[in-house]
């Protein structure tokens, strides 16, 4: 039951901390928030965290298959550039329109917003390389067992580190809508600049093969430190149980 917790909470704290850096996902939800409530993003943030969810049980067992989907991934990651580009001109339309009044093309769009989160997030392939890699180390470090009942409490623990990441941003959100009720179009651009921010990155990372289908070949340094992080943490409770044992 122990190692299940531990299994849970290493889950919870690396989808945490992940879901914290400004991207597509989350700055969808703060928009959201801010222009149709907290219910509509919360339905949003679980549509995405379904999808997230489900490409983590891929990288589980089916690692291989997923390193020989390459075209697909830089498929996606063109799709991703596409939908940011979208997603950065809507608030600039809406933030330099006459009535200030007009419709997000997307995150407004007549689709229930769990299955637009779920969408989203299924087209948004910078989340396969993160979980491939956290569970290569985790699985190299002994942290993670191929049982499926190790399995499923990490998928739980990340679906509920999700959840609480887009929460920052979606509690963040009515925050900032509530500041400048009277400024919409200063909310607009901000969030505007934030997607064509991303979708340069997005763009930078296609043109230097950094992409998805490439950074799936091995975890990256900063993954394999705090990997190194947690196996020391799991040897020293092992050690304090053996003791009080």
């Amino acid at each position: 039951m122990l190692k299940l917790l531990q299994v849970l909470l290493i889950g919870l704290l690396v989808s945490f901390i992940g879901s914290l850096p400004l991207g597509t996902l989350n700055v969808a939800a703060m928009q959201i928030s801010i222009a149709s409530g907290i219910e509509a993003a919360l339905f949003f943030s679980l549509g995405s965290l379904l999808a997230e969810m489900i490409y983590v049980r891929l990288s589980l067992v089916a690692m291989d298959w997923l390193r020989k989907q390459t075209r697909l991934l830089s498929i996606f990651d063109f799709l991703t550039f596409l939908l940011l580009i979208v997603l950065a001109a809507s608030n600039f339309y809406i933030a330099f329109s006459e009535n200030g009044q007009n419709r997000n093309l997307i995150l407004d769009s007549a689709l229930p917003k769990f299955l637009l989160g779920f969408l989203m997030s299924a087209i948004n392939p910078v989340q396969i390389p993160f979980w491939f890699g956290w569970s290569t180390v985790l699985f190299s470090r002994g942290l993670l067992e191929a049982k499926n009942i190790q399995y499923n409490a990490y998928i739980i623990g990340i679906g509920m580190g999700t959840l609480l990441g887009n929460s920052v941003f979606i509690f963040g959100g009515q925050l900032v809508a509530t500041a400048i009720n009277d400024n919409q179009s200063f909310v607009s651009v901000l969030i505007g600049s934030i997607f064509l921010i991303t979708a340069g990155w997005q763009l930078y990372k296609l043109l230097r093969k950094k992409d998805a289908a490439h950074r799936l070949s091995q975890p990256d340094s900063e993954t394999n430190r705090v990997g190194q992080q947690l196996e020391r943490w799991n040897i020293d409770g092992k050690k304090k149980m053996d003791q009080e044992g």
